[in-house]
């Protein structure tokens, strides 16, 4: 069944979604990407949906240019999940003060630390539990110092960084406590690169803008940098450096989650898998048809034989962790999560704190107006979206929140 061919591009477009099912906005953007003269080649993930200048759940092969806006604002935004050795039945009837530890250990929203969190002491806390002590111990004051090599406009940014590793945001970022088919426990986590990377991408599409070989294209977002010249020089620099800084605020955040976890249940000594980690808003080079390219994916993961990815749900229904099959037909990628069906504007107007509260039911979760845009049904049918890729990814588990933070 798929994939299948947007017809009347210049680059081969291949799609894991019909395109009746897709709208019109969204087919727009495709085109307009696939029409640019840099791309060798555009795929689209079943959760595809309108993005601002490229569509979320895209994936672009470029020679020698790469697209700011194809990344999108949130650089390095993913997601991280570990399993605990902690079952269905040590977790209490009632799980909020669960939830309420894990709100007091990371901020939410556009809060940060009150203070820079302690990253040594944390990675010491954790090295004998799981590997992920040596991503928060090392390499923090090389990764540090670079900070002042940015842009000079986030040069004032520095303290908020720093206070900022170890949180969630707002929007689709989400903490959860979930339960695969065998009732073992979880946790799931999805954040990014926070103020600073946006900040960062702001600034870089401004410049591409305003270069002289992107003044013809139909969407001014569509704007590239072009290999070897000194703009493309400082976007890949801070670029790679705001994708370290979302990898790195997602193992903190980890930690401190499996820090409340492990304060909650005090009466045992919890135990952590090794954790598996995932970017889906990121830029990498790689070979594609046997040639050097720069591979775009916003809202999409790498999903390469054998790899290992996390494709989440909404905050009601189902996530998914995958292997990937390598697929070359994809660019060896896979959906990121269930994608919007529902803009959050229309998912305001079209539903209620009662819809949410229904849709939501068994999750302990916040359950207020300002989540509305995040129910279940603002999303498509995640379970849709995996079948649509059973030639990309095999499922390895199946989780079910039980618990959700959202800022």
């Amino acid at each position: 069944m798929f994939p299948v061919e947007l017809r009347g591009t210049r680059a081969q477009t291949l799609m894991w979604a019909n395109e009746h099912e897709i709208e019109q906005s969204a087919l727009r953007q495709l085109r307009n990407i696939a029409d640019l003269e840099w791309v060798h080649g555009l795929r689209v993930m079943p959760d595809v949906h309108l993005g601002k200048g490229a569509t979320v759940g895209s994936v672009i092969a470029m020679r020698n240019a790469v697209a700011p806006a194809a990344v999108g604002v949130d650089i390095g935004c993913g997601m991280e999940s570990v399993k605990t050795d902690l079952t269905a039945a040590d977790l209490p009837d009632d799980l909020r003060s669960l939830r309420s530890r894990i709100e007091q250990s990371v901020p939410v929203g556009f809060q940060a630390h009150k203070d820079a969190v302690n990253v040594t002491a944390l990675g010491a806390e954790f090295a004998s539990s799981h590997g992920q002590a040596a991503l928060r111990a090392n390499g923090w004051e090389r990764f540090w110092r670079s900070f002042s090599e940015l842009h000079p406009g986030v040069s004032a940014l520095e303290s908020k960084a720093h206070k900022q590793i170890g949180s969630l945001g707002s929007g689709n970022h989400f903490i959860e406590i979930c339960l695969d088919s065998d009732d073992a426990v979880w946790i799931l986590l999805h954040s990014g690169s926070r103020n600073i990377g946006k900040e960062l991408a702001e600034r870089h599409m401004a410049v591409a803008r305003a270069l002289p070989h992107n003044q013809s294209l139909p969407d001014r977002d569509l704007a590239v940098f072009l290999s070897g010249t000194p703009e493309m020089t400082a976007y890949r620099r801070d670029l790679t450096w705001a994708q370290e800084y979302a990898a790195r605020n997602r193992a903190v955040m980890l930690s401190l989650v499996c820090r409340a976890v492990r304060d909650e249940f005090t009466g045992r000594a919890v135990r952590f898998d090794e954790p598996i980690s995932c970017h889906h808003n990121y830029v990498a080079e790689e070979i594609i048809d046997g040639v050097p390219m720069l591979v775009t994916r916003k809202g999409a993961v790498r999903a390469g034989s054998g790899e290992l990815a996390l494709i989440p749900g909404s905050m009601g229904t189902r996530s998914y962790v995958v292997r990937g099959k390598g697929n070359p037909a994809s660019f060896q990628s896979a959906s990121h999560g269930a994608g919007r069906r529902l803009s959050r504007s229309a998912a305001k107007k079209q539903y209620t704190v009662a819809d949410l509260v229904a849709q939501t039911e068994g999750v302990e979760s916040r359950k207020d107006a300002g989540v509305v845009d995040e129910i279940p049904a603002a999303y498509k049918d995640i379970d849709e979206v995996i079948a649509a890729q059973t030639d990309l990814v095999d499922v390895v588990a199946t989780l079910r929140q039980v618990l959700c933070v959202k800022g």
